[in-house]
């Protein structure tokens, strides 16, 4: 394979040479830009729900100033509408910011990967603009899609599963052979990620066909959700049978990406239906996650880590305080959860048959909203962040650990430290795209303040492998708590700590078939 070249032009149009092909980029606010860089062949016609291919070659120089398309989404928050109005089927692109140095500058480089519960996500929002964090971190940054929902994560007959993953995969090996040419070390490369972002980077860490690709991590707001195969291959078969199909990706093939996406949304308005089969991800119409299917992903993260798999791997992990009261907003609880929804909502998911009795115990003065808020942000991403610390920590592995605390002031403040807060912080656009609204309005200076203290935290760590606080262990439980004024304190979350500590966050299986 050719070495990736570069040819650092002083106008405004720098050209890349790399494997595939040269491109020609931009330069945008002190930093050279690429966008819409294939890394794999679409997946689509005798591609489809395949293991993705490296990108072919191309002769000429490729125009590398507009995002790619999306992937095919979702229709929540209308990102469907984005996919579909999409003009090829060129998924799997890349995008890279660079301080613009010359070739084998040597500079850290930090990819992110976007989350979305598995159904959606995009590289070309707004909110993921890596400029800033390229400019004055002086990394090289780099976003990408992959596939999601039923496309990247459906368990399909004839089809590898997790392709997901493997399409992240794929574009790590795309930033290690070339990432050099836009000034960045292809040996000090960190991954940063939020929500199914966060998730994917713990199941990176576990795959073997990731080792060597990355060296540090981020992971933020981990979710707990991983499938056994015979629950994902349930799930794939309810969505098959929206169209009188069978799970197959014969049959599955054939049909456009937007109608299976809209088969797939219509599984998730319904999944409580099938919660006497699917259980917990059920009650919260979580229909895809990564699949512990033992090759691809051979064991849950929390195993693998525990097993030692992380420990060349330094981690740094953490959640918002908040993290389901965005959720209860949008769903039109937030301030108004009964007692019934309050008990409900402990029975199933607070851990083992005293649980519900130990939440109630732990926090006494707690309202019903509150309870409902706890349960469920442990479960879904507080509780599985600070195991994986653990778990990392447990094997010899170094950690470290952050909660953000700041208030949020749009919305009244009424969301608190929600969840997904923490990206247009960590990028520092406080205006842009739709997590602005949770800044409201112009940013003040304290929100300013914190995204440079967030952003030079993430920088540092993918530069030094030190976000500027002390490593967690068992003893002092020390944590970066992320708020108007930043402190290092024990983990504050210790009574939900203490309920979930001997849980074991296992592959979710298929209660009956």
């Amino acid at each position: 394979m050719p070495l990736a070249q570069s040819s650092w032009a002083f106008d405004d149009r720098p050209e890349v040479h790399l494997a595939a092909g040269s491109v020609r980029g931009s330069r945008e606010a002190g930093t050279a830009v690429f966008r819409g860089i294939p890394f794999a062949e679409p997946p689509v016609g005798a591609l489809r729900f395949a293991a993705p291919r490296p990108v072919r070659t191309w002769s000429g120089v490729r125009e590398a100033v507009s995002y790619g398309p999306p992937p095919p989404q979702s229709g929540v928050f209308g990102m469907d509408a984005l996919a579909r109005d999409a003009a090829s089927a060129d998924w799997l692109t890349v995008n890279v910011w660079s301080p613009a140095p010359a070739p084998d500058a040597g500079l850290p480089v930090m990819v992110w990967i976007q989350g979305g519960a598995y159904t959606i996500g995009m590289s070309c929002l707004p909110e993921y603009d890596g400029g800033l964090l390229a400019r004055d971190g002086g990394v090289v940054v780099v976003t990408f899609n992959y596939r999601v929902g039923i496309e990247g994560f459906a368990q399909i007959e004839g089809a590898p599963p997790n392709r997901g993953l493997l399409d992240q995969v794929v574009a790590l090996e795309w930033v290690r052979d070339n990432i050099r040419a836009f000034g960045g070390d292809p040996g000090r490369v960190t991954l940063f990620g939020q929500s199914a972002g966060g998730g994917s980077i713990a199941s990176l860490m576990a795959m073997d066909r990731a080792a060597g690709l990355f060296h540090r991590a981020v992971a933020q707001s981990v979710p707990g959700t991983f499938f056994a195969p015979e629950l994902a291959a349930d799930v794939t078969a309810a969505c098959a049978a929206e169209l009188g199909l069978r799970p197959t990706a014969a049959d599955l093939s054939g049909v456009a990406p937007h109608e299976l996406s809209a088969a797939g949304d219509a599984v998730s308005a319904r999944t409580e239906q099938w919660a006497e089969r699917w259980g917990l991800p059920a009650h919260r119409s979580i229909p895809f996650a990564p699949v512990v299917d033992g090759d691809v992903l051979p064991v849950t993260p929390w195993r693998a880590l525990a097993d030692g798999a992380g420990r060349g791997i330094d981690l740094l992990v953490g959640h918002t305080r908040h993290e389901h009261r965005l959720f209860s907003a949008i769903n039109g609880l937030l301030g108004e959860v009964t007692e019934e929804q309050a008990e409900t909502a402990l029975r199933v998911f607070a851990p083992g048959p005293e649980g519900a009795h130990r939440y109630r115990e732990a926090f006494p003065k707690a309202s019903p909203d509150e309870l409902y808020e706890l349960v469920h942000g442990d479960w879904l991403f507080r509780m599985p962040s600070l195991h994986l610390a653990e778990a990392q920590v447990a094997a010899g592995g170094r950690a470290y650990v952050y909660e953000l605390t700041w208030t949020a002031p749009g919305m009244g403040g009424g969301l608190g430290a929600c969840h997904g807060l923490d990206v247009p912080l960590v990028f520092g656009t406080l205006d842009r795209g739709q997590p602005a609204m949770l800044i409201g309005g112009t940013p003040s200076p304290e929100a300013e303040a914190l995204s440079a203290r967030m952003r030079a935290a993430w920088t540092s760590f993918a530069v030094h492998g030190d976000p500027g606080w002390p490593p967690y262990d068992t003893d002092g439980r020390l944590a970066q708590l992320f708020d108007s004024r930043p402190t290092v304190a024990a983990y504050p979350e210790d009574a939900s700590r203490r309920i979930w500590r001997h849980h074991v966050f296992p592959s979710l299986p298929l209660i009956s078939g």
